[in-house]
């Protein structure tokens, strides 16, 4: 049999993807499915934004747990031996403080690094609860309703694991965040695990991976819809390129990365020659068609890192995180040589375009940066079209 090409792959795990997250057709493009596996190769905008949504779920899940976990002490102290109950309540005050930490001191600054160090101590701290309370139960001998009570504590790691669903993850980031609750539960199971137990255990621990796998699923399910609002609401609708609001976001985090890392970063302003000639002429239809075809030439020739954003009308601006005011020029002379697009008449596209960098160009912000090049755009306009003014 013939090997499947990776095309052929890609659009079979689209298939799948779709089918098991029930999206629609075109909701989910096939490209996208990898960010569903991995954070990667997610855009600057999506992790920002999935960040900001993990750190405040986290900090939800912190609050709620800061009241829970005490207010069961009420229940232990009324229904356990002592010294028990009053070792299981002093537990449960050291994890509340925990708790109540995480959602006091847990910084919103939409990194993902902060939403990851979140989430891992949101689950950490309930998982070492477990295991220290499972130590503590082990040496009693409960009956009756005692034993009942003891027995509720058994259910923490698939409490956990439920809430882990409410988590908009890639499969990578749910089978990390997973892994250690698992463990744990093996952990505690390995200190009773005799032959007698052994099928209770197993079968418990099937059921516990079975509600990871659903939390999974219920998390990709929401990245999925996430991407798919998110591609709707950054992209310009005529050419498919970011529109000029998402641009100018980011625009921020690129200026902040940036100056965080003290790499350069650099900007194109173009604007296409006479486009309003070809409205006037041939009609909107046609302009649009214009537009459309030099966003896609475009797209097929930038750097992977490189973003084009329709800025208004017949204008782009192209952003080159990592280039030089020097680099970013020879990209726009490379682009310019291998040609813009047609006009309806058949003629080549041309374009007046003004490039600026962050740091050579002395820019306090991207506003700044958006300025100098549009300046230099109107030079270029004004010493003839179908230029590049890159200093000045």
């Amino acid at each position: 049999m013939k090997q499947l090409s990776g095309s052929t792959c890609m659009h079979i795990t689209h298939f799948i993807w779709q089918r098991l997250l029930g999206m629609a057709p075109g909701e989910i493009q096939s490209g996208d499915t990898l960010w569903l596996l991995s954070p990667r190769q997610h855009m600057p905008l999506l992790a920002q934004r999935r960040a900001l949504m993990l750190l405040n779920r986290c900090r939800l899940f912190a609050i709620l747990f800061s009241v829970l976990t005490p207010a069961w002490a009420v229940i232990d102290l009324l229904t356990l031996p002592y010294p028990l109950s009053l070792q299981l309540t002093a537990l449960r005050l050291l994890v509340t403080a925990a708790f109540i930490a995480l959602a006091l001191w847990q910084p919103m600054d939409g990194r993902l690094r902060s939403a990851y160090r979140g989430i891992a101590l949101l689950f950490a701290t309930p998982t070492l609860f477990y295991i220290a309370s499972h130590l503590l139960l082990r040496r009693y001998h409960l009956e009756g309703l005692s034993a009942a009570i003891g027995a509720g504590y058994a259910f923490l790691p698939f409490v956990l694991l439920a809430g882990l669903a409410i988590f908009p993850l890639t499969l990578l980031e749910s089978l990390a965040f997973a892994s250690p609750v698992l463990l744990g539960f093996i952990l505690a199971g390995l200190l009773d695990l005799s032959g007698a137990n052994l099928p209770s255990f197993g079968g418990e621990f099937w059921l516990l991976s079975l509600l990871a796998g659903v939390s999974a699923i219920a998390g990709i399910s929401q990245l999925a819809f996430i991407i798919v609002l998110v591609h709707q609401a950054i992209r310009d609708p005529l050419t498919g390129v970011f529109s000029r609001r998402s641009g100018e976001e980011m625009l921020g985090l690129l200026q902040m990365q940036a100056q965080r890392a003290r790499q350069p970063l650099s900007l194109a302003f173009i604007d296409l020659d006479h486009f309003k000639a070809i409205n006037d002429r041939y009609g909107h239809l046609a302009g649009d068609q214009v537009l459309r075809h030099f966003a896609a030439l475009m797209l097929a020739r930038l750097r992977r890192s490189d973003i084009l954003v329709r800025w208004g009308g017949e204008e782009f601006v192209l952003l080159m995180p990592g280039a030089t005011r020097e680099q970013a020029a020879q990209v726009i002379a490379r682009l310019r040589e291998q040609g813009l697009g047609e006009r309806p008449d058949g003629s080549g596209l041309s374009a007046s375009v003004g490039v600026a960098e962050l740091w050579r160009d002395d820019c306090a912000d991207w506003c700044a940066l958006v300025d100098r090049a549009d300046a230099r755009m109107y030079q270029a306009k004004q010493a003839g079209r179908d230029r590049v003014v890159s200093t000045g």
